[in-house]
């Protein structure tokens, strides 16, 4: 794996230098597009909007409309916006991470020490996994700051950026219900659905299926062969009325358990 990230985290004193890697990865096929006259490749070309012709990403740099005017911004400019935030993950509290909602997080990233920073690196891990608490902080990747919690999972660190309040758009224009007039018949049978089909969390459970399954009618095309689609199966109720609803689907649960 190659690093993205270089710099240092930032625990009170403590100066621990590490490197940031990608922790995820696709899952799906890598699909090209085509033409589909003679199935050669479709480019995309960086073309000067004034000229039309190419040009090379040598020849391309930033810059930001300021009143009609374009500013353009190197390297160095972003850089020297702020210094400390492009080269250090400061963490400024420690949190529950069970306080920060779901629709923050953002993207998952492993954290490796520097040889210099090995024994740092173990007392803020163990530190975490005693406390059971997350470092919050913030840094600089690609030009653009984020919001992250650092996290031991076994015996990594995992920095996981989560988004600011003001990325998190209003619900104001949605049609939400508020107040609806729900039996307490009703309540007691979803609860006893939900119930029923809880389990203790194993995410090794699933699996990106659809991919395989993409992958499956790949090879079957390359080599001639008919693929044969599952059979889909659609799951309804002709009944309207949610009581019979959710008997329905405890019926159904109990002869799958038997």
């Amino acid at each position: 794996m190659k690093a993205i990230w270089k710099g240092a985290i930032g625990f009170g004193l403590v100066n621990i230098p590490i490197r940031i890697f990608s922790a995820s990865q696709e899952s799906s096929p890598d699909l090209d597009m085509l033409d589909k006259k003679d199935f050669s490749r479709i480019r995309f070309k960086r073309v000067n909007e004034n000229t039309g012709k190419e040009v090379s990403w040598g020849s391309i740099v930033k810059g930001y409309d300021y009143d009609g005017k374009y500013i353009v911004l190197g390297d160095d400019d972003f850089e020297r916006a702020s210094p400390e935030k492009t080269r250090t993950i400061e963490i400024k509290e420690f949190v529950k991470e069970d306080e920060i909602e779901s629709i923050y997080f953002e993207t998952p990233y492993f954290l490796e020490p520097e040889k210099s920073g090995v024994k740092a690196y173990a007392l803020l891990r163990e530190a975490l996994g005693n406390t059971h608490k997350v470092g919050l902080g913030s840094f600089v990747l690609r030009n653009k700051e984020s919001l992250c919690i650092i996290k031991p999972l076994d015996n990594i660190l995992i920095l996981n950026k989560i988004r600011f309040a003001q990325e998190i758009r209003k619900v104001n224009d949605l049609n939400i219900p508020k107040h609806e007039a729900l039996s307490k018949a009703e309540l007691k049978m979803a609860v006893n659905l939900i119930n029923q089909s809880s389990a203790k969390f194993n995410i090794t459970k699933y699996r990106d299926s659809y991919s395989d399954e993409l992958m499956k009618l790949i090879k079957a095309k390359a080599s001639g062969k008919k693929f044969r689609a599952p059979t889909m199966r659609v799951v309804h109720n002709k009944t309207k009325d949610l009581m019979s609803q959710l008997k329905a689907s405890l019926s159904a649960k109990k002869r799958k358990a038997s």
